[in-house]
Protein backbone atom coordinates (compact mmCIF):
# COMPACT_ATOMS: atom_id res chain seq x y z
CA UNK A 1 0.00 0.00 0.00
CA UNK A 2 2.90 2.25 1.09
CA UNK A 3 4.87 1.56 -2.12
CA UNK A 4 1.45 2.31 -4.39
CA UNK A 5 1.26 5.65 -2.59
CA UNK A 6 5.08 6.88 -3.54
CA UNK A 7 3.82 7.72 -7.23
CA UNK A 8 1.02 10.07 -5.79
CA UNK A 9 3.36 11.27 -2.24
CA UNK A 10 5.84 12.54 -5.29
CA UNK A 11 3.68 14.14 -7.00
CA UNK A 12 1.88 16.09 -4.54
CA UNK A 13 5.29 17.31 -2.98
CA UNK A 14 6.30 18.40 -6.36
CA UNK A 15 3.08 20.51 -6.96
CA UNK A 16 3.53 22.15 -3.11
CA UNK A 17 7.42 22.48 -4.19
CA UNK A 18 6.66 24.16 -7.29
CA UNK A 19 4.22 26.27 -5.93
CA UNK A 20 6.63 27.37 -3.01
CA UNK A 21 9.64 28.07 -5.04
CA UNK A 22 7.13 30.63 -7.97
CA UNK A 23 6.25 32.15 -4.48
CA UNK A 24 10.03 32.89 -3.51
CA UNK A 25 10.10 35.01 -7.08
CA UNK A 26 6.75 37.10 -6.40
CA UNK A 27 8.18 38.87 -3.24
CA UNK A 28 9.76 41.89 -3.77
CA UNK A 29 11.72 43.31 -0.64
CA UNK A 30 14.48 41.25 0.72
CA UNK A 31 12.62 40.51 4.03
CA UNK A 32 9.51 39.61 1.80
CA UNK A 33 11.65 36.87 0.51
CA UNK A 34 13.23 36.01 3.81
CA UNK A 35 9.53 35.39 5.33
CA UNK A 36 8.30 33.62 1.85
CA UNK A 37 10.77 31.32 2.13
CA UNK A 38 9.97 30.14 5.99
CA UNK A 39 5.67 30.38 4.98
CA UNK A 40 6.94 27.78 1.84
CA UNK A 41 8.74 25.77 3.78
CA UNK A 42 4.94 25.45 6.38
CA UNK A 43 2.27 25.90 3.75
CA UNK A 44 4.16 23.26 1.01
CA UNK A 45 6.73 20.78 2.54
CA UNK A 46 4.58 19.62 5.11
CA UNK A 47 6.56 21.21 8.69
CA UNK A 48 4.88 22.72 11.30
CA UNK A 49 7.52 25.38 12.39
CA UNK A 50 10.14 26.81 10.15
CA UNK A 51 13.06 29.04 10.67
CA UNK A 52 15.70 30.97 8.73
CA UNK A 53 19.04 31.72 10.16
CA UNK A 54 20.83 34.67 7.84
CA UNK A 55 24.66 34.89 7.98
CA UNK A 56 25.18 38.40 8.49
CA UNK A 57 28.45 40.53 7.78
CA UNK A 58 29.94 39.53 10.84
CA UNK A 59 29.54 35.84 10.44
CA UNK A 60 27.26 35.39 12.98
CA UNK A 61 23.05 34.11 12.18
CA UNK A 62 20.35 35.85 12.76
CA UNK A 63 17.13 34.53 12.98
CA UNK A 64 15.35 36.52 9.83
CA UNK A 65 12.23 34.58 9.54
CA UNK A 66 9.60 32.34 11.53
CA UNK A 67 6.77 30.68 10.12
CA UNK A 68 4.76 28.16 11.91
CA UNK A 69 4.20 29.26 15.72
CA UNK A 70 3.68 33.16 16.55
CA UNK A 71 4.70 32.90 20.18
CA UNK A 72 8.07 31.56 19.26
CA UNK A 73 8.16 33.89 15.96
CA UNK A 74 7.87 36.73 18.75
CA UNK A 75 10.08 35.11 21.00
CA UNK A 76 13.38 34.32 18.35
CA UNK A 77 13.32 36.53 15.97
CA UNK A 78 15.95 38.53 16.04
CA UNK A 79 17.90 37.09 17.61
CA UNK A 80 21.56 36.09 17.26
CA UNK A 81 23.56 33.24 17.06
CA UNK A 82 27.66 32.35 16.58
CA UNK A 83 28.86 31.24 13.86
CA UNK A 84 30.98 28.87 16.00
CA UNK A 85 27.95 27.34 17.77
CA UNK A 86 25.99 27.03 14.19
CA UNK A 87 29.40 25.33 12.66
CA UNK A 88 29.58 22.42 15.45
CA UNK A 89 25.78 21.85 14.72
CA UNK A 90 26.49 21.19 10.66
CA UNK A 91 29.09 19.34 11.54
CA UNK A 92 27.46 16.78 14.17
CA UNK A 93 24.67 14.33 14.22
CA UNK A 94 23.83 12.38 10.51
CA UNK A 95 23.80 13.88 7.10
CA UNK A 96 21.61 13.51 4.74
CA UNK A 97 23.30 14.82 1.54
CA UNK A 98 23.74 18.23 2.40
CA UNK A 99 21.08 18.19 5.20
CA UNK A 100 21.98 17.83 8.27
CA UNK A 101 19.91 15.94 11.14
CA UNK A 102 20.90 15.68 14.77
CA UNK A 103 18.30 13.31 16.77
CA UNK A 104 16.95 13.98 20.45
CA UNK A 105 19.54 11.22 21.99
CA UNK A 106 22.50 13.25 20.80
CA UNK A 107 20.84 17.33 20.53
CA UNK A 108 20.73 17.61 24.60
CA UNK A 109 24.09 18.63 24.30
CA UNK A 110 23.05 21.79 22.48
CA UNK A 111 20.37 22.73 25.00
CA UNK A 112 22.76 25.66 26.49
CA UNK A 113 24.38 26.72 23.48
CA UNK A 114 24.03 30.35 21.95
CA UNK A 115 21.73 29.45 19.27
CA UNK A 116 18.20 30.72 19.27
CA UNK A 117 16.39 27.81 19.26
CA UNK A 118 12.30 26.33 20.27
CA UNK A 119 11.29 23.11 21.20
CA UNK A 120 8.55 21.71 23.58
CA UNK A 121 8.55 18.59 25.51
CA UNK A 122 7.36 14.91 24.07
CA UNK A 123 7.23 11.05 24.83
CA UNK A 124 9.41 9.23 23.68
CA UNK A 125 8.92 7.86 20.33
CA UNK A 126 7.29 4.48 19.93
CA UNK A 127 8.55 3.36 16.51
CA UNK A 128 11.89 3.70 15.34
CA UNK A 129 11.12 7.16 12.21
CA UNK A 130 8.70 9.04 14.66
CA UNK A 131 9.66 12.54 15.58
CA UNK A 132 10.60 13.33 18.60
CA UNK A 133 10.13 17.11 19.56
CA UNK A 134 13.32 17.87 20.10
CA UNK A 135 15.00 16.39 17.13
CA UNK A 136 16.79 18.82 14.78
CA UNK A 137 16.88 19.27 11.11
CA UNK A 138 18.80 21.61 9.33
CA UNK A 139 19.04 22.71 5.75
CA UNK A 140 22.21 24.77 4.32
CA UNK A 141 21.68 27.38 1.86
CA UNK A 142 24.70 28.60 0.04
CA UNK A 143 25.33 31.11 -2.61
CA UNK A 144 24.78 30.74 -5.97
CA UNK A 145 23.30 27.16 -5.45
CA UNK A 146 26.54 25.38 -3.90
CA UNK A 147 30.15 25.57 -2.42
CA UNK A 148 31.12 26.39 0.50
CA UNK A 149 30.06 30.39 1.09
CA UNK A 150 27.59 29.71 3.45
CA UNK A 151 24.59 31.96 3.20
CA UNK A 152 22.11 31.07 5.92
CA UNK A 153 20.10 27.96 7.28
CA UNK A 154 17.12 26.81 7.70
CA UNK A 155 15.40 25.02 10.25
CA UNK A 156 12.35 22.82 10.38
CA UNK A 157 10.46 21.21 13.09
CA UNK A 158 7.66 18.79 13.92
CA UNK A 159 6.62 17.02 10.14
CA UNK A 160 2.81 16.81 9.99
CA UNK A 161 3.04 13.27 9.45
CA UNK A 162 4.61 12.48 12.99
CA UNK A 163 7.39 10.70 10.99
CA UNK A 164 11.52 11.55 10.11
CA UNK A 165 11.14 12.42 6.46
CA UNK A 166 12.20 10.18 4.04
CA UNK A 167 14.30 10.07 0.63
CA UNK A 168 11.93 11.88 -1.34
CA UNK A 169 11.10 14.64 1.97
CA UNK A 170 14.99 15.12 2.01
CA UNK A 171 15.75 15.79 -1.37
CA UNK A 172 12.56 18.14 -1.54
CA UNK A 173 13.84 19.77 1.36
CA UNK A 174 17.28 20.04 -0.22
CA UNK A 175 15.70 21.66 -3.55
CA UNK A 176 13.72 24.01 -1.40
CA UNK A 177 17.08 25.54 0.18
CA UNK A 178 18.22 25.19 -3.16
CA UNK A 179 16.27 27.78 -4.69
CA UNK A 180 16.01 29.51 -1.44
CA UNK A 181 19.43 30.66 -1.41
CA UNK A 182 18.83 31.93 -5.21
CA UNK A 183 16.13 33.93 -4.74
CA UNK A 184 17.84 35.47 -1.28
CA UNK A 185 20.63 36.16 -3.40
CA UNK A 186 18.60 38.07 -6.33
CA UNK A 187 16.69 39.81 -3.60
CA UNK A 188 19.87 41.38 -1.99
CA UNK A 189 21.23 41.98 -5.62
CA UNK A 190 17.87 43.70 -6.62
CA UNK A 191 18.02 45.32 -3.01
CA UNK A 192 21.90 46.59 -3.57
CA UNK A 193 21.10 47.76 -7.25
CA UNK A 194 17.74 49.82 -6.09
CA UNK A 195 20.02 51.73 -2.94
CA UNK A 196 22.97 52.28 -5.88
CA UNK A 197 20.31 54.02 -8.41
CA UNK A 198 18.78 55.79 -5.12
CA UNK A 199 22.19 56.88 -3.59
CA UNK A 200 23.92 57.55 -7.41
CA UNK A 201 20.49 60.06 -7.87
CA UNK A 202 21.50 61.43 -4.40
CA UNK A 203 24.96 61.61 -5.05
CA UNK A 204 24.24 63.90 -8.36
CA UNK A 205 21.76 66.10 -6.51
CA UNK A 206 24.52 66.06 -3.29
CA UNK A 207 26.98 66.97 -5.84
CA UNK A 208 24.93 70.03 -7.55
CA UNK A 209 24.34 71.45 -3.94
CA UNK A 210 27.79 70.60 -2.64
CA UNK A 211 29.26 72.93 -5.15
CA UNK A 212 27.04 75.42 -4.39
CA UNK A 213 27.31 75.05 -0.85
CA UNK A 214 31.43 74.76 -1.54
CA UNK A 215 31.66 78.08 -3.38
CA UNK A 216 29.65 79.67 -0.81
CA UNK A 217 31.76 78.32 2.11
CA UNK A 218 34.82 79.71 0.14
CA UNK A 219 33.98 83.14 -0.69
CA UNK A 220 32.20 83.83 2.69
CA UNK A 221 34.38 81.69 5.02
CA UNK A 222 35.31 84.36 8.06
CA UNK A 223 39.06 82.81 8.01
CA UNK A 224 41.34 82.69 4.96
CA UNK A 225 40.81 80.27 1.87
CA UNK A 226 43.13 79.09 -0.84
CA UNK A 227 42.84 77.23 -3.81
CA UNK A 228 46.17 76.58 -5.57
CA UNK A 229 48.35 74.25 -8.46
CA UNK A 230 49.65 71.22 -7.97
CA UNK A 231 51.92 69.47 -10.13
CA UNK A 232 53.66 70.75 -13.10
CA UNK A 233 55.88 73.85 -13.54
CA UNK A 234 53.19 76.05 -11.56
CA UNK A 235 52.96 73.86 -8.62
CA UNK A 236 51.90 76.16 -5.53
CA UNK A 237 50.65 78.77 -7.48
CA UNK A 238 47.75 80.60 -6.20
CA UNK A 239 44.45 80.40 -8.46
CA UNK A 240 42.04 81.60 -6.12
CA UNK A 241 41.26 83.07 -2.75
CA UNK A 242 38.63 84.71 -0.54
CA UNK A 243 37.97 87.95 0.69
CA UNK A 244 38.96 87.08 4.26
CA UNK A 245 42.58 85.96 3.21
CA UNK A 246 42.86 89.38 0.60
CA UNK A 247 42.27 91.00 3.91
CA UNK A 248 44.56 89.45 6.02
CA UNK A 249 47.33 89.84 4.00
CA UNK A 250 46.54 93.47 2.38
CA UNK A 251 46.48 92.42 -0.61
CA UNK A 252 43.66 92.40 -3.47
CA UNK A 253 43.35 88.78 -4.96
CA UNK A 254 44.26 89.80 -8.78
CA UNK A 255 47.91 90.32 -6.82
CA UNK A 256 47.64 86.91 -4.55
CA UNK A 257 47.35 85.25 -7.98
CA UNK A 258 50.95 86.24 -8.80
CA UNK A 259 52.15 84.35 -6.11
CA UNK A 260 52.83 80.82 -4.37
CA UNK A 261 52.56 80.61 -0.73
CA UNK A 262 56.67 80.00 -0.87
CA UNK A 263 57.05 83.46 -1.82
CA UNK A 264 55.01 84.97 0.80
CA UNK A 265 56.42 83.12 3.51
CA UNK A 266 59.30 84.47 6.43
CA UNK A 267 62.56 83.27 4.89
CA UNK A 268 62.81 81.58 8.50
CA UNK A 269 60.24 79.73 7.81
CA UNK A 270 60.59 78.23 4.17
CA UNK A 271 61.71 74.94 5.33
CA UNK A 272 58.54 74.25 7.57
CA UNK A 273 56.65 75.49 4.20
CA UNK A 274 58.09 72.26 2.28
CA UNK A 275 58.24 70.21 4.99
CA UNK A 276 54.41 70.26 5.31
CA UNK A 277 52.24 67.83 3.24
CA UNK A 278 49.68 67.83 1.09
CA UNK A 279 47.23 66.29 2.52
CA UNK A 280 46.19 66.79 6.04
CA UNK A 281 49.40 68.79 6.36
CA UNK A 282 49.29 71.20 8.92
CA UNK A 283 51.88 74.15 9.51
CA UNK A 284 52.26 77.57 12.03
CA UNK A 285 54.43 80.19 10.06
CA UNK A 286 54.50 83.84 9.15
CA UNK A 287 53.21 85.25 5.93
CA UNK A 288 54.15 89.01 4.52
CA UNK A 289 51.56 91.47 4.11
CA UNK A 290 51.80 94.01 1.65
CA UNK A 291 52.79 96.41 4.80
CA UNK A 292 56.19 94.98 4.85
CA UNK A 293 54.89 93.00 8.61
CA UNK A 294 54.77 89.47 8.95
CA UNK A 295 51.82 87.74 10.33
CA UNK A 296 51.75 84.17 12.25
CA UNK A 297 48.92 82.12 10.84
CA UNK A 298 48.07 78.54 10.77
CA UNK A 299 48.08 76.34 7.30
CA UNK A 300 45.84 73.70 7.01
CA UNK A 301 45.94 71.87 3.61
CA UNK A 302 43.33 68.91 2.09
CA UNK A 303 43.73 68.07 -1.90
CA UNK A 304 40.68 68.50 -4.37
CA UNK A 305 40.77 65.05 -6.24
CA UNK A 306 39.59 64.89 -9.92
CA UNK A 307 37.81 61.28 -10.23
CA UNK A 308 39.75 60.44 -13.42
CA UNK A 309 43.02 62.52 -13.38
CA UNK A 310 44.17 61.93 -9.73
CA UNK A 311 44.63 64.78 -7.71
CA UNK A 312 44.63 68.25 -8.91
CA UNK A 313 44.31 71.68 -6.64
CA UNK A 314 45.30 72.20 -3.26
CA UNK A 315 42.71 73.29 -1.00
CA UNK A 316 44.64 75.79 1.93
CA UNK A 317 42.73 77.33 5.10
CA UNK A 318 44.82 80.01 6.02
CA UNK A 319 43.62 80.90 10.46
CA UNK A 320 45.33 84.10 12.19
CA UNK A 321 46.85 82.91 15.24
CA UNK A 322 48.85 86.01 15.61
CA UNK A 323 46.74 86.67 19.14
CA UNK A 324 47.74 83.32 20.11
CA UNK A 325 51.46 82.92 19.22
CA UNK A 326 51.90 86.69 21.11
CA UNK A 327 50.32 84.75 24.38
CA UNK A 328 52.58 81.78 23.73
CA UNK A 329 55.53 83.45 23.44
CA UNK A 330 54.85 85.94 26.11
CA UNK A 331 54.13 82.61 28.44
CA UNK A 332 57.06 80.96 27.14
CA UNK A 333 59.19 84.47 28.02
CA UNK A 334 57.88 84.76 31.40
CA UNK A 335 58.59 80.78 32.36
CA UNK A 336 62.00 81.33 31.27
CA UNK A 337 63.06 84.78 32.43
CA UNK A 338 63.52 86.39 35.47
CA UNK A 339 59.64 88.29 36.49
CA UNK A 340 62.08 91.21 38.11
CA UNK A 341 64.90 92.29 35.74
CA UNK A 342 63.57 90.24 32.52
CA UNK A 343 67.05 88.68 32.33
CA UNK A 344 66.64 85.10 31.95
CA UNK A 345 66.56 83.09 34.88
CA UNK A 346 68.37 80.11 36.47
CA UNK A 347 66.26 77.18 34.48
CA UNK A 348 67.15 78.85 30.99
CA UNK A 349 70.53 79.77 32.12
CA UNK A 350 71.28 75.86 32.92
CA UNK A 351 69.38 74.97 29.81
CA UNK A 352 71.99 77.67 27.44
CA UNK A 353 74.95 76.24 29.42
CA UNK A 354 73.95 72.56 29.14
CA UNK A 355 73.05 73.13 25.25
CA UNK A 356 77.19 73.62 24.88
CA UNK A 357 78.30 70.67 26.80
CA UNK A 358 78.76 67.08 25.79
CA UNK A 359 79.11 63.58 28.56
CA UNK A 360 82.40 63.27 26.58
CA UNK A 361 85.72 64.86 27.66
CA UNK A 362 87.89 66.88 25.06
CA UNK A 363 90.86 65.62 23.91
CA UNK A 364 93.07 68.35 22.85
CA UNK A 365 95.64 68.24 20.09
CA UNK A 366 99.13 68.88 21.59
CA UNK A 367 100.71 69.84 18.36
CA UNK A 368 100.00 71.73 15.11
CA UNK A 369 100.40 68.79 13.49
CA UNK A 370 98.08 66.60 15.61
CA UNK A 371 95.65 69.72 15.34
CA UNK A 372 95.98 69.56 11.34
CA UNK A 373 95.01 65.90 11.46
CA UNK A 374 92.28 66.23 13.92
CA UNK A 375 90.89 68.74 11.64
CA UNK A 376 90.25 66.34 8.78
CA UNK A 377 89.97 64.05 10.57
CA UNK A 378 92.95 61.80 9.57
CA UNK A 379 94.55 60.60 13.36
CA UNK A 380 95.81 56.65 13.44
CA UNK A 381 94.87 56.89 17.28
CA UNK A 382 91.13 56.29 18.01
CA UNK A 383 92.05 57.73 21.51
CA UNK A 384 92.48 61.03 19.54
CA UNK A 385 90.04 61.55 17.33
CA UNK A 386 87.70 63.72 18.95
CA UNK A 387 88.42 67.58 17.69
CA UNK A 388 86.50 70.35 16.96
CA UNK A 389 83.75 68.65 15.41
CA UNK A 390 83.02 65.20 16.64
CA UNK A 391 83.74 62.02 14.36
CA UNK A 392 81.50 59.50 15.68
CA UNK A 393 81.50 56.34 13.22
CA UNK A 394 78.03 55.95 13.54
CA UNK A 395 76.75 59.06 11.92
CA UNK A 396 73.91 61.26 13.82
CA UNK A 397 75.29 59.80 16.78
CA UNK A 398 74.99 61.80 20.04
CA UNK A 399 78.01 63.98 19.42
CA UNK A 400 77.56 64.47 15.63
CA UNK A 401 78.89 68.10 14.33
CA UNK A 402 78.97 68.86 18.26
CA UNK A 403 81.53 71.51 18.57
CA UNK A 404 83.32 70.54 21.94
CA UNK A 405 83.99 73.51 24.67
CA UNK A 406 87.25 73.48 25.46
CA UNK A 407 88.59 75.33 29.31
CA UNK A 408 92.09 77.91 27.87
CA UNK A 409 95.27 77.43 30.02
CA UNK A 410 94.35 79.79 33.21
CA UNK A 411 98.49 79.76 34.12
CA UNK A 412 99.88 79.86 30.60
CA UNK A 413 97.66 82.07 28.26
CA UNK A 414 97.79 79.98 24.92
CA UNK A 415 95.60 82.10 22.91
CA UNK A 416 93.31 79.37 23.10
CA UNK A 417 89.16 80.74 23.38
CA UNK A 418 86.04 78.97 25.45
CA UNK A 419 82.69 80.06 27.26
CA UNK A 420 83.77 82.14 29.95
CA UNK A 421 81.03 81.57 33.26
CA UNK A 422 81.43 84.93 35.09
CA UNK A 423 79.65 84.19 38.29
CA UNK A 424 78.83 87.86 40.19
CA UNK A 425 77.76 88.59 43.61
CA UNK A 426 76.50 91.74 45.18
CA UNK A 427 78.43 92.90 47.92
CA UNK A 428 76.27 95.00 50.39
CA UNK A 429 73.29 94.22 49.03
CA UNK A 430 71.85 92.54 52.21
CA UNK A 431 72.51 95.86 54.04
CA UNK A 432 70.54 98.25 51.48
CA UNK A 433 66.96 95.21 51.71
CA UNK A 434 67.71 95.81 55.58
CA UNK A 435 67.84 99.32 55.62
CA UNK A 436 65.84 100.75 53.08
CA UNK A 437 63.20 97.72 52.19
CA UNK A 438 62.93 95.70 49.53
CA UNK A 439 61.44 98.52 47.20
CA UNK A 440 64.95 99.68 46.97
CA UNK A 441 66.97 96.55 47.06
CA UNK A 442 64.51 95.70 43.96
CA UNK A 443 65.39 99.09 41.99
CA UNK A 444 69.07 98.07 42.80
CA UNK A 445 68.39 94.68 41.08
CA UNK A 446 67.05 96.04 37.88
CA UNK A 447 69.81 99.06 37.43
CA UNK A 448 72.19 96.28 37.69
CA UNK A 449 70.49 93.66 35.49
CA UNK A 450 70.91 96.98 33.25
CA UNK A 451 74.46 97.67 34.00
CA UNK A 452 75.54 94.34 33.07
CA UNK A 453 73.51 93.96 29.89
CA UNK A 454 75.27 97.19 28.53
CA UNK A 455 78.74 96.11 29.05
CA UNK A 456 78.20 92.36 27.32
CA UNK A 457 78.15 91.84 23.55
CA UNK A 458 75.10 90.90 21.29
CA UNK A 459 75.21 87.35 21.99
CA UNK A 460 76.30 86.87 25.51
CA UNK A 461 74.47 85.77 28.23
CA UNK A 462 73.39 88.03 31.26
CA UNK A 463 71.23 86.04 33.63
CA UNK A 464 69.82 86.35 37.32
CA UNK A 465 70.59 82.73 38.97
CA UNK A 466 68.24 84.05 41.78
CA UNK A 467 68.74 86.64 45.28
CA UNK A 468 71.70 88.98 44.17
CA UNK A 469 73.60 86.36 41.89
CA UNK A 470 74.12 87.09 38.49
CA UNK A 471 76.05 84.91 35.69
CA UNK A 472 77.48 86.38 32.71
CA UNK A 473 78.30 83.81 29.41
CA UNK A 474 80.72 84.78 26.90
CA UNK A 475 82.08 82.87 24.28
CA UNK A 476 85.17 82.86 22.73
CA UNK A 477 87.27 84.51 25.50
CA UNK A 478 90.88 83.72 26.04
CA UNK A 479 91.74 83.93 29.74
CA UNK A 480 92.70 87.68 30.05
CA UNK A 481 89.86 88.25 28.25
CA UNK A 482 87.68 87.12 30.72
CA UNK A 483 89.42 88.96 33.12
CA UNK A 484 89.30 92.31 31.64
CA UNK A 485 85.53 91.85 31.60
CA UNK A 486 85.24 90.94 34.96
CA UNK A 487 87.29 94.26 35.72
CA UNK A 488 84.87 96.51 32.95
CA UNK A 489 81.50 94.99 34.52
CA UNK A 490 82.71 95.32 38.16
CA UNK A 491 83.54 98.80 37.25
CA UNK A 492 80.06 98.93 35.96
CA UNK A 493 78.07 97.74 39.06
CA UNK A 494 80.25 100.31 41.41
CA UNK A 495 78.39 104.01 40.69
CA UNK A 496 76.18 104.85 42.95
CA UNK A 497 72.30 103.90 42.30
CA UNK A 498 69.87 107.04 42.84
CA UNK A 499 66.38 105.21 44.27
CA UNK A 500 63.48 107.58 45.34
CA UNK A 501 65.99 110.17 45.63
CA UNK A 502 68.34 108.75 47.41
CA UNK A 503 72.14 107.81 46.22
CA UNK A 504 72.62 104.07 47.12
CA UNK A 505 76.00 102.23 46.28
CA UNK A 506 76.91 98.50 46.15
CA UNK A 507 79.98 96.20 45.15
CA UNK A 508 80.17 92.87 43.09
CA UNK A 509 82.29 89.84 43.56
CA UNK A 510 83.40 87.91 40.30
CA UNK A 511 84.10 84.55 39.78
CA UNK A 512 85.64 83.34 36.55
CA UNK A 513 84.70 79.49 35.47
CA UNK A 514 84.76 77.47 31.78
CA UNK A 515 82.93 75.79 30.35
CA UNK A 516 84.22 72.00 29.36
CA UNK A 517 82.75 69.22 27.67
CA UNK A 518 82.31 66.40 30.00
CA UNK A 519 81.30 68.46 32.90
CA UNK A 520 77.77 69.14 33.61
CA UNK A 521 76.08 72.61 34.17
CA UNK A 522 75.82 72.27 37.90
CA UNK A 523 79.19 71.66 38.02
CA UNK A 524 80.37 74.42 35.68
CA UNK A 525 78.54 76.78 37.79
CA UNK A 526 79.88 75.30 41.37
CA UNK A 527 83.69 76.05 39.87
CA UNK A 528 82.51 79.93 39.30
CA UNK A 529 80.78 79.88 42.19
CA UNK A 530 83.81 78.39 44.19
CA UNK A 531 86.18 80.68 42.23
CA UNK A 532 84.08 83.89 43.00
CA UNK A 533 84.04 83.28 46.96
CA UNK A 534 88.02 82.61 46.63
CA UNK A 535 87.98 86.04 45.16
CA UNK A 536 85.66 88.08 47.43
CA UNK A 537 88.05 86.52 50.57
CA UNK A 538 90.94 88.22 48.93
CA UNK A 539 89.41 91.64 49.05
CA UNK A 540 89.54 93.26 52.17
CA UNK A 541 85.68 93.62 53.66
CA UNK A 542 86.18 97.94 52.85
CA UNK A 543 87.08 97.21 49.46
CA UNK A 544 84.21 94.44 48.73
CA UNK A 545 81.49 96.96 49.51
CA UNK A 546 81.47 99.91 47.77
CA UNK A 547 78.76 101.85 50.11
Amino acid sequence: MEAESEPYVRLATMRQLHQAVADLNTARSLADTLQTVADGIVAGLGYELACVNLVRPDGDLVVAAFAGNSAAEALITGRVGSRSSWERRLSMGEAWDELRYIPHTDGWVLLDDDVPQWHTEGPEPRFEDEWHPQDRLYAPMYASGGGLDLLGVISVDRPRNGRRPGAWGREALQMYASQAAIAISNARLRANMQRALVRLEREQQALRASEESFRQAFEYAPSGMAIAEMGGDQHGRLLRTNDALCRLLGRPASVLRRYSFADLVHPEDIGTLLRTSAEGGRAELRLGRRDGTYLWVSLRNSVVADTTDGPRFLLTHVEDIEERKRHELHLAHRASHDALTGLPNSAELRSRLGSRLCERPHSVATTAVEALDAAYGDVDDPDTRTHGYDVDSVPGGPYDHHVHSVAPDTENDDGAKGLAVLFCDLDGFKSINDRFGHHTGDAVLIEVARRLTTCVRDGDTVARLGGDEFVVLADGLGAADAADLAVRLRNAIIPPIRVDGRAVRVGASFGIGWAECGMTAEEVLRSADQRMYVEKRSRAKVHRRAG
